[in-house]
C-alpha cells in the first residue's frame, strides 16, 4: 500500500500524481484537501481531507482567521501549523489513524512539510517531491532532510537548486512529469502550414489584456484558442489544441511547461507570481537554455504579440527537458522505497 498527499494549490499536483500512477502497481491511496477527480486509476481510493485555511469560531463566538489564531510557522520551524486548529487537527489525525491500520509501505507528498514529518515520525518511508525555487529556509531543509527519496521533476542540469547538493544521495532527477509522455500526435492535429494559430494555455493574462491580445492577434490573421486562460474555458484534453498551435503562450507551472516539452511547442511563457519564485525560477531557465520565449507577468499585449511572432520562427528542442519516461522513472523510485 502506497500513501499519497496531494497539495491543493491548482490541480498540477493531481495531474502529476495521475501520470505517476500510471506506472505503479498495487493499491494508492491519496489524501488531499481537493474534491476527488472525475477518474482515478483501478486500485485508487481518494481521502478528501478537512481544510485547515478556513476561519474558526471560538468560544467567544467571534470568527478568526487561521492566522489569527497564533503563530501558524511555530517560529519559523514550519510553514502552515495554524494553532489549535480543528481542521488541520484533524486532517493529519485521518492521515495518522490510516497509517496506524494499514501496511504502508512507502508515503508520497507532492508537497507539504508538515505531512512529511507526520508520516516520518509514524515510521513510514517517505518520498518527498522538490519544487524549483528558493527554497533554502528552515522548513523546506527539514523536509527534505527527513525524505527517503527525493524526486526533481526536471532533468539534471536545467533547474538549480542549492538546497539538495548535501543531500544528492537521495536525490532522483527523473525529468518533467507530463501527462501526454508518449501519446502520438492526433490525427489532423498537426500545425497547418498556411495558418497561423495561437493557444493562450492557463491564465496567465488578467481579461482586459487577454482580450486586447486576442484581438491583436486575430487582427493580424491569427487563429486564437484558449484553454483556462478566463473562467469558463476549461478543457479537460489539451492535447489536439497543443498539437496543431503555431505558438502557445503559457505560464510557468511545471506541469504546463512538460505539457509543452511533450509537444515540442514554440511558446511564450509568462512566470506568474508564486511562493519561493518557483515559476521564475523555471522561466529563468527556459529562456537561458532556448526552450521557450519569456515575458514578465506584466507583460502589455503588444509587447506579448511581438513575442508570439518571434517564437513563431524558433525551433526549440526539448530533448533536455527529459519528459520521455519521467513518469516511469518517478514510479520506479517510489516502488524502491516500498519494497
Amino acid at each position: 500500500m502506497i500513501g499519497w498527499y496531494v497539495h491543493d494549490h491548482g490541480w498540477g499536483h493531481v495531474t502529476r500524481m495521475q501520470a505517476i500512477r500510471a506506472h505503479l502497481h498495487g493499491e494508492v491511496t491519496v489524501f488531499s484537501t481537493l474534491p476527488e477527480p472525475a477518474s482515478l486509476a483501478a486500485g485508487t481510493t481518494w481521502v478528501q481531507l478537512p481544510s485547515d485555511a478556513h476561519p474558526v469560531v471560538g468560544t467567544d463566538g467571534i470568527r478568526r482567521d487561521a492566522r489569527e489564531l497564533g503563530d501558524v510557522t511555530a517560529g519559523g520551524a514550519l510553514h502552515w501549523a495554524p494553532v489549535r486548529h480543528p481542521g488541520h487537527q484533524e486532517r493529519l489525525a485521518v492521515i495518522a489513524e490510516w497509517i496506524a491500520r494499514k501496511p504502508v509501505a512507502a508515503f508520497v507528498v507532492d508537497v507539504s512539510v508538515e505531512v512529511t514529518i507526520l508520516t516520518r515520525l509514524l515510521g513510514v518511508p517517505t518520498v518527498v517531491l522538490a519544487q524549483p525555487g528558493e527554497r533554502t529556509d528552515a522548513p523546506h531543509r527539514l523536509g527534505y532532510d527527513l525524505a527517503d527519496r527525493i524526486l526533481t521533476p526536471w532533468a539534471e542540469g536545467t533547474i538549480e537548486a542549492v538546497e539538495l547538493a548535501d543531500r544528492a544521495d537521495r536525490v532522483h532527477h527523473v525529468g518533467a512529469v507530463s501527462r501526454y509522455d508518449g501519446r502520438a500526435r492526433d490525427a489532423g492535429a498537426a500545425p497547418d502550414l498556411d495558418e497561423r494559430r495561437v493557444l493562450f494555455l492557463s491564465r496567465t493574462l488578467d481579461a482586459p489584456r487577454l482580450q486586447r491580445a486576442i484581438a491583436l492577434l486575430e487582427a493580424a490573421g491569427w487563429i486564437v484558442e484558449t484553454a483556462g486562460a478566463g473562467d469558463d474555458d476549461r478543457v479537460d484534453d489539451v492535447w489536439p489544441l497543443l498539437c496543431r498551435a503555431t505558438v502557445v503562450v503559457s505560464a510557468a507551472g511545471q506541469n504546463g511547461i512538460a505539457d509543452l516539452a511533450a509537444a515540442d511547442a514554440r511558446a511564450v511563457v509568462i512566470a506568474q507570481e508564486r511562493p519561493f519564485g518557483e515559476q521564475d525560477d523555471t522561466a529563468r531557465v527556459l529562456a537561458a537554455h532556448g526552450y521557450a520565449l519569456t515575458a514578465a507577468e506584466d507583460v502589455s499585449p503588444e509587447e506579448l504579440v511581438e513575442l508570439v511572432h518571434r517564437a513563431a520562427s524558433t525551433s526549440p528542442r526539448w530533448d533536455g527537458w527529459r519528459v520521455a519516461g519521467a513518469a516511469a522513472r518517478a514510479a520506479a523510485v517510489i516502488e524502491e522505497v516500498a519494497a
